[in-house]
């Protein structure tokens, strides 16, 4: 009887021990950038190409809300800075961005945005200078972002953004950015 008791308490003592080391660690802080660990806030970091304007960690999202004063600051920077004519960006696409920083070598990449948003004179005007300029372009809608990560790997960029199977991907070597939007899964 001594025995067995003896077994049923070191058993015990021994689920106690790795039940309180399995709260220590949790699962999901281990998988870095784990889409299923849901974050408290979202935070982006963009730097506008054309205007230098920067947004350091900027909040859009925060306890299952997105929040106005975030987006509104990213839809400023993101907007046709030839014209200043501003469009709120897509938040699918601001998610999307998220995710893809997620799986970047880098942590808390900064996002060169080379277009945002474009207002119609803005894109017929390049349409008229690149045949590459779609007429239906998604940044009309503001649903499209050309980028490029500091310190990331144009092509790490690009196969971070194909893994998520959401919306276009367009890579363009070249000029050094890749294209997504919120469009149909598509790639070219």
């Amino acid at each position: 009887m001594t025995e067995d008791f003896e077994t049923s308490r070191r058993g015990f003592l021994k689920i106690g021990l790795l039940a309180t080391a399995g709260l220590a660690f949790p699962v999901a802080s281990l998988a870095k950038g784990a889409s299923f660990a849901s974050p408290s806030d979202k935070t982006l970091s963009l730097l506008n190409s054309h205007t230098g304007e920067r947004l350091d960690n900027i909040v859009f999202w925060e306890n299952g809300d997105y929040l106005k004063e975030g987006l509104d600051a990213i839809n400023y920077l993101c907007r046709d800075f030839r014209n200043d004519e501003i469009k709120p960006i897509d938040r699918r696409l601001l998610d999307l961005l998220y995710e893809i920083n997620l799986k970047l070598p880098v942590s808390n990449p900064q996002n060169i945005i080379i277009s945002g948003y474009r207002s119609r004179k803005t894109n017929e005007k390049l349409r008229k200078r690149s045949h590459k300029v779609a007429k239906r372009s998604y940044h009309l809608k503001g649903q499209a972002l050309d980028i490029r990560a500091h310190g990331c790997d144009l092509r790490v960029l690009k196969k971070a953004a194909l893994r998520l199977h959401q919306g276009g991907v367009g890579y363009y070597p070249r000029s050094q950015f890749i294209h997504i939007d919120t469009g149909p899964v598509r790639s070219w």
